[in-house]
Protein backbone atom coordinates (compact mmCIF):
# COMPACT_ATOMS: atom_id res chain seq x y z
CA UNK A 1 0.00 0.00 0.00
CA UNK A 2 1.43 3.43 -1.30
CA UNK A 3 1.58 6.41 1.22
CA UNK A 4 0.76 10.06 0.09
CA UNK A 5 4.77 10.43 0.18
CA UNK A 6 5.65 7.18 -2.51
CA UNK A 7 2.54 8.84 -4.44
CA UNK A 8 4.26 12.20 -4.51
CA UNK A 9 7.42 10.90 -5.00
CA UNK A 10 6.30 9.01 -7.94
CA UNK A 11 5.21 11.79 -9.46
CA UNK A 12 7.85 13.82 -8.85
CA UNK A 13 10.02 11.05 -10.74
CA UNK A 14 7.58 11.08 -13.85
CA UNK A 15 7.64 14.78 -14.01
CA UNK A 16 11.72 15.07 -13.46
CA UNK A 17 11.72 12.72 -16.70
CA UNK A 18 9.78 14.87 -18.50
CA UNK A 19 11.51 17.88 -17.61
CA UNK A 20 8.61 19.36 -15.86
CA UNK A 21 10.09 19.24 -13.04
CA UNK A 22 13.19 20.14 -10.90
CA UNK A 23 14.21 19.72 -6.46
CA UNK A 24 16.48 23.41 -7.35
CA UNK A 25 12.97 25.10 -8.38
CA UNK A 26 11.21 24.16 -4.35
CA UNK A 27 11.70 27.49 -2.63
CA UNK A 28 10.41 28.89 0.83
CA UNK A 29 8.17 31.68 -0.60
CA UNK A 30 4.66 33.53 -0.20
CA UNK A 31 1.51 31.28 0.24
CA UNK A 32 -1.01 31.02 -2.56
CA UNK A 33 -3.92 29.50 -3.25
CA UNK A 34 -7.35 28.69 -5.72
CA UNK A 35 -11.05 27.64 -5.02
CA UNK A 36 -12.86 27.10 -7.78
CA UNK A 37 -16.61 26.37 -8.38
CA UNK A 38 -16.51 23.55 -10.60
CA UNK A 39 -20.22 24.27 -12.18
CA UNK A 40 -19.08 28.02 -12.46
CA UNK A 41 -22.22 28.77 -9.84
CA UNK A 42 -21.60 31.33 -7.57
CA UNK A 43 -21.36 30.14 -3.92
CA UNK A 44 -20.71 31.30 -0.24
CA UNK A 45 -18.84 28.49 0.36
CA UNK A 46 -16.49 29.69 -2.33
CA UNK A 47 -15.65 32.24 -0.80
CA UNK A 48 -15.64 31.13 2.75
CA UNK A 49 -13.28 28.22 1.77
CA UNK A 50 -10.43 30.59 -0.07
CA UNK A 51 -10.40 32.65 3.56
CA UNK A 52 -10.20 29.94 5.37
CA UNK A 53 -7.65 28.56 3.40
CA UNK A 54 -5.90 31.98 3.67
CA UNK A 55 -5.81 31.66 7.17
CA UNK A 56 -4.21 27.88 7.19
CA UNK A 57 -1.14 29.94 4.68
CA UNK A 58 -0.50 32.60 7.82
CA UNK A 59 2.96 30.67 8.40
CA UNK A 60 4.05 31.90 5.06
CA UNK A 61 4.32 35.31 5.72
CA UNK A 62 6.13 37.49 8.43
CA UNK A 63 4.86 39.81 11.13
CA UNK A 64 6.59 43.26 12.21
CA UNK A 65 7.67 44.17 16.01
CA UNK A 66 4.11 45.48 17.09
CA UNK A 67 2.94 41.58 16.38
CA UNK A 68 0.16 42.72 13.65
CA UNK A 69 1.40 44.09 11.33
CA UNK A 70 2.02 41.39 8.80
CA UNK A 71 3.50 41.74 5.29
CA UNK A 72 -0.07 41.53 3.34
CA UNK A 73 -2.72 39.88 2.50
CA UNK A 74 -5.75 39.22 0.29
CA UNK A 75 -8.64 37.82 -1.95
CA UNK A 76 -9.26 38.15 -5.03
CA UNK A 77 -13.13 37.31 -5.62
CA UNK A 78 -16.05 37.37 -8.19
CA UNK A 79 -17.85 40.95 -7.96
CA UNK A 80 -21.03 39.75 -6.15
CA UNK A 81 -23.96 41.32 -7.89
CA UNK A 82 -26.68 41.29 -5.45
CA UNK A 83 -24.02 42.75 -2.57
CA UNK A 84 -23.35 45.44 -4.65
CA UNK A 85 -27.27 46.10 -6.38
CA UNK A 86 -28.09 46.26 -2.80
CA UNK A 87 -25.89 48.83 -1.47
CA UNK A 88 -26.59 50.52 -4.22
CA UNK A 89 -30.40 51.05 -3.82
CA UNK A 90 -29.67 51.37 -0.23
CA UNK A 91 -28.02 54.25 -0.88
CA UNK A 92 -30.92 56.06 -2.71
CA UNK A 93 -29.66 55.12 -6.04
CA UNK A 94 -31.78 54.05 -8.95
CA UNK A 95 -30.24 50.29 -11.01
CA UNK A 96 -30.22 51.41 -14.67
CA UNK A 97 -27.97 48.59 -15.84
CA UNK A 98 -28.12 44.47 -14.86
CA UNK A 99 -24.31 44.71 -14.98
CA UNK A 100 -21.90 46.43 -13.20
CA UNK A 101 -18.03 47.49 -12.34
CA UNK A 102 -16.41 48.16 -9.14
CA UNK A 103 -13.16 50.16 -8.44
CA UNK A 104 -10.93 48.91 -5.55
CA UNK A 105 -9.39 52.69 -5.02
CA UNK A 106 -6.75 52.96 -2.35
CA UNK A 107 -6.89 57.01 -2.09
CA UNK A 108 -4.46 59.22 -0.04
CA UNK A 109 -5.70 59.50 3.64
CA UNK A 110 -3.72 61.96 4.69
CA UNK A 111 -3.72 64.42 1.95
CA UNK A 112 -7.14 65.61 1.66
CA UNK A 113 -6.53 67.59 -1.78
CA UNK A 114 -4.76 65.14 -3.37
CA UNK A 115 -7.36 62.60 -2.64
CA UNK A 116 -10.14 65.06 -4.00
CA UNK A 117 -7.95 65.72 -7.40
CA UNK A 118 -7.53 61.58 -7.68
CA UNK A 119 -11.10 61.33 -7.27
CA UNK A 120 -11.94 63.91 -10.20
CA UNK A 121 -9.60 62.11 -11.71
CA UNK A 122 -11.14 59.01 -11.55
CA UNK A 123 -14.44 60.13 -12.65
CA UNK A 124 -13.78 62.15 -15.51
CA UNK A 125 -11.71 58.85 -17.01
CA UNK A 126 -15.06 56.85 -16.35
CA UNK A 127 -17.44 59.21 -17.96
CA UNK A 128 -15.07 59.88 -20.84
CA UNK A 129 -15.85 56.91 -22.34
CA UNK A 130 -19.33 56.79 -21.93
CA UNK A 131 -20.40 55.25 -18.75
CA UNK A 132 -22.11 56.28 -15.51
CA UNK A 133 -21.35 56.75 -12.15
CA UNK A 134 -23.41 55.11 -8.71
CA UNK A 135 -21.32 56.80 -6.67
CA UNK A 136 -18.38 56.54 -4.84
CA UNK A 137 -18.46 53.49 -1.10
CA UNK A 138 -16.83 54.26 1.43
CA UNK A 139 -15.57 50.49 2.47
CA UNK A 140 -16.21 49.28 5.79
CA UNK A 141 -12.89 48.75 7.50
CA UNK A 142 -11.73 48.06 11.24
CA UNK A 143 -8.32 49.54 11.64
CA UNK A 144 -8.01 48.70 15.28
CA UNK A 145 -7.48 45.18 14.37
CA UNK A 146 -4.11 45.90 12.16
CA UNK A 147 -0.97 46.96 14.01
CA UNK A 148 0.30 50.53 14.40
CA UNK A 149 2.37 50.55 11.49
CA UNK A 150 0.23 49.37 8.94
CA UNK A 151 -2.39 51.88 10.49
CA UNK A 152 0.27 55.10 10.09
CA UNK A 153 0.30 54.16 6.15
CA UNK A 154 -3.23 53.34 5.57
CA UNK A 155 -4.62 54.56 2.68
CA UNK A 156 -8.58 55.89 2.41
CA UNK A 157 -10.35 52.45 0.90
CA UNK A 158 -13.22 53.25 -1.46
CA UNK A 159 -15.14 51.60 -4.14
CA UNK A 160 -16.48 53.77 -7.11
CA UNK A 161 -19.50 51.51 -8.42
CA UNK A 162 -19.72 51.97 -12.52
CA UNK A 163 -23.38 51.14 -14.53
CA UNK A 164 -22.33 49.29 -17.62
CA UNK A 165 -23.81 49.96 -20.81
CA UNK A 166 -27.15 48.43 -22.20
CA UNK A 167 -26.73 45.28 -24.52
CA UNK A 168 -22.87 45.64 -24.01
CA UNK A 169 -20.63 42.87 -24.74
CA UNK A 170 -18.68 41.81 -21.61
CA UNK A 171 -15.72 41.04 -22.74
CA UNK A 172 -15.75 44.65 -24.51
CA UNK A 173 -16.74 46.06 -20.90
CA UNK A 174 -14.07 44.47 -19.06
CA UNK A 175 -11.68 45.80 -21.91
CA UNK A 176 -12.74 49.41 -21.53
CA UNK A 177 -12.22 49.36 -17.83
CA UNK A 178 -8.86 47.97 -18.22
CA UNK A 179 -8.10 51.46 -20.88
CA UNK A 180 -9.95 53.38 -18.03
CA UNK A 181 -7.66 52.20 -15.08
CA UNK A 182 -4.85 52.78 -17.31
CA UNK A 183 -5.91 56.34 -18.30
CA UNK A 184 -6.28 56.85 -14.43
CA UNK A 185 -2.92 55.98 -13.55
CA UNK A 186 -1.24 57.79 -15.67
CA UNK A 187 -3.40 60.90 -14.78
CA UNK A 188 -2.20 60.56 -11.43
CA UNK A 189 1.20 60.16 -12.17
CA UNK A 190 1.13 63.23 -14.30
CA UNK A 191 0.18 64.81 -11.28
CA UNK A 192 3.35 63.37 -8.98
CA UNK A 193 0.44 61.91 -6.58
CA UNK A 194 2.59 58.68 -5.03
CA UNK A 195 -0.08 57.17 -2.55
CA UNK A 196 -2.67 56.31 -5.30
CA UNK A 197 -3.38 52.35 -6.08
CA UNK A 198 -6.12 50.23 -7.75
CA UNK A 199 -7.00 47.03 -6.63
CA UNK A 200 -8.40 46.43 -9.43
CA UNK A 201 -11.38 48.02 -11.59
CA UNK A 202 -13.10 45.33 -12.50
CA UNK A 203 -16.63 44.10 -14.30
CA UNK A 204 -15.55 40.79 -13.24
CA UNK A 205 -14.01 40.30 -10.06
CA UNK A 206 -12.59 42.47 -7.23
CA UNK A 207 -9.66 42.28 -4.58
CA UNK A 208 -9.91 42.51 -1.06
CA UNK A 209 -6.51 43.03 0.32
CA UNK A 210 -4.13 45.13 2.83
CA UNK A 211 -0.97 45.13 4.92
CA UNK A 212 -2.35 42.60 7.51
CA UNK A 213 -1.50 38.95 8.76
CA UNK A 214 -3.86 36.73 6.91
CA UNK A 215 -6.40 35.98 9.60
CA UNK A 216 -7.03 39.40 10.29
CA UNK A 217 -8.24 39.59 6.30
CA UNK A 218 -12.41 39.27 7.57
CA UNK A 219 -11.83 41.27 10.61
CA UNK A 220 -10.44 44.11 8.37
CA UNK A 221 -12.58 44.08 5.96
CA UNK A 222 -16.32 43.05 7.14
CA UNK A 223 -17.72 42.81 4.23
CA UNK A 224 -16.54 39.66 3.39
CA UNK A 225 -18.53 37.51 6.03
CA UNK A 226 -21.81 39.01 4.44
CA UNK A 227 -23.76 36.34 3.34
CA UNK A 228 -24.33 37.86 -0.01
CA UNK A 229 -20.82 37.97 -0.87
CA UNK A 230 -20.20 34.73 -3.23
CA UNK A 231 -18.03 34.12 -6.01
CA UNK A 232 -17.35 31.21 -8.12
CA UNK A 233 -13.83 31.89 -7.24
CA UNK A 234 -11.18 32.71 -4.82
CA UNK A 235 -7.13 33.69 -5.07
CA UNK A 236 -6.15 34.09 -2.10
CA UNK A 237 -2.32 35.19 -1.25
CA UNK A 238 -0.40 35.36 2.11
CA UNK A 239 2.85 37.48 1.08
CA UNK A 240 6.44 37.05 2.50
CA UNK A 241 8.26 39.84 1.76
CA UNK A 242 12.02 39.22 0.17
CA UNK A 243 13.82 42.34 -1.30
CA UNK A 244 10.94 44.53 -1.18
CA UNK A 245 9.34 46.48 2.00
CA UNK A 246 5.83 45.77 2.94
CA UNK A 247 3.39 48.40 1.94
CA UNK A 248 -0.05 48.30 0.86
CA UNK A 249 -0.04 48.48 -2.45
CA UNK A 250 2.30 45.53 -3.01
CA UNK A 251 -0.16 43.27 -0.79
CA UNK A 252 -1.33 40.53 -2.75
CA UNK A 253 -3.03 38.98 -5.13
CA UNK A 254 -2.36 40.91 -8.03
CA UNK A 255 -5.00 42.27 -10.40
CA UNK A 256 -4.04 38.93 -12.67
CA UNK A 257 -2.75 35.52 -10.92
CA UNK A 258 0.94 36.45 -11.08
CA UNK A 259 4.21 36.05 -9.28
CA UNK A 260 7.00 39.07 -8.90
CA UNK A 261 10.19 36.49 -9.20
CA UNK A 262 11.55 37.64 -6.11
CA UNK A 263 12.67 33.87 -4.84
CA UNK A 264 14.91 33.77 -8.49
CA UNK A 265 16.68 37.02 -7.15
CA UNK A 266 19.59 35.08 -5.61
CA UNK A 267 20.27 33.51 -9.05
CA UNK A 268 19.99 36.90 -10.85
Amino acid sequence: MFSWSDEWNNRAEALSSAGLYDTKNEHDACGVGFVASIDGTPKRAIVEAGIAALKAVYHRGAVDADGKTGDGAGIHVQIPLDFFQHEITQSGRALISDTLAVGMMFLPRKNLSAQETCRSIVEAEILKLGYRIYGWRQVPVRSDVIGEIAGDSRPEIEQILIAGKNEQDPARFELEMYFIRKRIENAVRAKAINDFYICSLSSRSVIYKGLFKAEQLTEFYPDLLDARFVSNFAIFHQRFSTNTAPAWHLAQPFRMIAHNGEINTLKG
